[in-house]
């Protein structure tokens, strides 16, 4: 096992110094690998140092403008300090060098979220889906883009795909509540849902007004 190796092992379980200090090693070997300045930057980042992690990120791309992980880490980086416009490039910038992965859509779909471009991350957080279906939180963000766009039968189905991978997930349950009862005007199975949101965690405000919302409505159709 490489230093690389041994750094990204020590990084998965949480040893940050152990990993900084595999990856120096790393550096110190090959100073023109620039593997090694992204997963030093990943640990730094890890932990904190934004400013450090972005002058290794931005070191590995001096080294090699196609480095693709070094622009999907930077991509983090701007997105972790809600720059979502610059995040938003990084990350087409990582997915045009040939890192097509799921968790590359994912983060072009939320920049998209963030900035209120719902129909433009649909697409991204379709593909995400698509590529791994078994990440929840991206299925999850793909059913309340769906619903956003009034494209309801389909996003009830994702979120109960979604509660079907994590019967924990209590957003999952609110939202199917919404939608229950406002497209499908079931206001029974709406409280149900409302109600397991509630059971699960018990302090969601949401699930709680909507469920007094349509016990009330219950109410004032039987008067």
């Amino acid at each position: 096992m490489n230093y690389n190796q041994q750094g990204i092992s020590f990084l998965q379980e949480g040893k940050y110094e152990e990993a900084i200090q595999a990856f120096t090693k790393a550096i110190e070997e090959n100073p023109q690998d620039e593997v090694a300045y992204i997963n030093f930057g990943n640990v730094l980042l890890a932990v904190g140092e934004k400013d450090r992690a972005k002058a290794f990120f931005e070191k590995a791309l001096d080294l090699n403008k196609e480095a693709a992980s070094a622009y999907y880490s930077l991509g983090n980086l701007y997105y972790e300090n809600h720059q979502f416009e610059e995040a938003l490039h990084m990350f087409q910038q990582a997915l045009k060098h040939g890192l097509n992965e799921s968790d590359v859509y994912f983060m072009l779909g939320m920049c998209f979220v963030q900035v209120d471009q719902t129909k433009l991350a649909l697409p991204y957080l379709q593909r995400s889906v698509e590529l791994n279906s078994n990440d929840v939180e991206a299925r999850f963000q793909y059913g309340l883009c769906l619903a956003k766009l009034e494209y309801y039968d389909e996003a009830i189905h994702q979120l109960e795909e979604v509660i079907r991978q994590d019967d924990q997930h209590a957003d999952a349950y609110y939202n199917l509540g919404v939608a229950y009862s406002g497209h499908l005007e079931d206001v029974e199975k709406g409280i149900a849902m409302f109600e397991k949101a509630l059971q699960i965690q018990p302090d969601h405000m949401l699930a709680g007004y909507g469920k007094k919302l349509l016990e009330k409505l219950q109410e004032n159709q039987l008067d």
